[in-house]
């Protein structure tokens, strides 16, 4: 008895004596924080004084005790599975963009540069000779230039209906400027035929190999020397090809959250004039191509030489 109370008055004390230093704050303590006060001393206390149980609303003198201990289980709070996770000794141990169970939210892929559009087939015919010599600028300084290349047409919708002809092109040299052209007006002019066949111009996309064979049934014009990031992907992290999306392969090269709103994909791409949301979406998709394609300097990158059988074909 005299070690039971000599417990009680050590509690007592030293319950007093944090209560004194938390007084020092101004706000009035709430029913939760006398809560959380109590049962930190009780879990403190509970190794020196006898365990005493909680009375349980299920407590029956008549009930037997199984079907005691199963309320009483019920009863348990249960931390949060946040909570739980944050318990982990490699909670934090994060890969540079996600942990397996983790989807954290990057940000957006944005395009700063000006977007130059152009419907007309002297407007495009400027625009590609523009493109041209901006490539060979930088190709007498680095050598062979890659360019953001895609495209985009008109969904049909209906089943047995073939796909319509490839209304837009987009073409992305680096961070200052983006063409879209808006070639189901204009046709494929002479200047921008002339860069597409170039074997010298280095086009990258994801998918690029369909394209290319979209353009080819299109419009009888060939696009060479193409490198689809999917392949260059694989031989820079290894492992099995993966069947990417652009959208994807953007999250895991470069952490960032290329959007694909479905209003503006499967949108009217023949419209007379595109919107300016048209422009940005086809903008930034031919940028985040470039993009990833110089984020991944070590892979062994495309030459004329040395492309894929699988995109060999589809230039020829």
């Amino acid at each position: 008895m005299e070690e039971k109370s000599q417990s009680l008055e050590n509690k007592s004390k030293s319950k007093k004596t944090i209560l004194s230093e938390l007084e020092l704050d101004d706000e009035p303590f709430t029913e939760e924080d006398l809560q959380a006060i109590e049962a930190a001393f009780e879990a403190a206390t509970s190794s020196s004084l006898p365990k005493k149980r909680r009375p349980s609303p299920y407590d029956d003198s008549d009930g037997d005790d199984k079907t005691q201990q199963h309320h009483c289980r019920i009863a348990r709070r249960r931390l949060p599975s946040s909570v739980l996770a944050l318990q982990h000794p490699n909670a934090f141990s994060l890969s540079p963009c996600r942990q397996a169970n983790i989807r954290m939210r990057y940000p957006v892929m944005k395009f700063g540069g000006q977007i130059t559009y152009s419907r007309t087939a002297v407007q495009v015919e400027k625009a590609a000779m523009e493109v041209l010599k901006i490539i060979e600028a930088k190709e007498k300084q680095a050598g062979q230039t890659a360019v953001g290349f895609d495209i985009e047409w008109r969904p049909t919708f209906q089943r047995g209906v073939p796909p319509r002809k490839a209304a837009v092109m987009q073409i992305c040299v680096d961070t200052s400027c983006c063409h879209v052209m808006h070639i189901v007006h204009s046709g494929i002019p002479q200047s921008l035929q002339l860069l597409l066949e170039d074997a010298s111009i280095l086009k990258v996309g994801l998918g690029i190999a369909g394209d290319s064979v979209k353009v080819f049934k299109d419009y009888n014009v060939s696009t060479k020397a193409v490198e689809d990031l999917k392949y260059l992907a694989k031989r820079k992290l290894g492992g099995g090809l993966q069947n990417w999306g652009l959208a994807s392969l953007t999250e895991k090269l470069i952490c960032k959250q290329l959007l694909k709103p479905n209003k503006i994909r499967l949108g009217n791409w023949e419209a007379k004039f595109l919107s300016k949301e048209q422009l940005e979406y086809a903008a930034i998709d031919a940028f985040t191509s470039w993009h990833l394609y110089e984020s991944l300097p070590n892979a062994e990158k495309v030459t004329p030489d040395n492309q894929s059988e699988e995109l060999q074909a589809v230039s020829s």
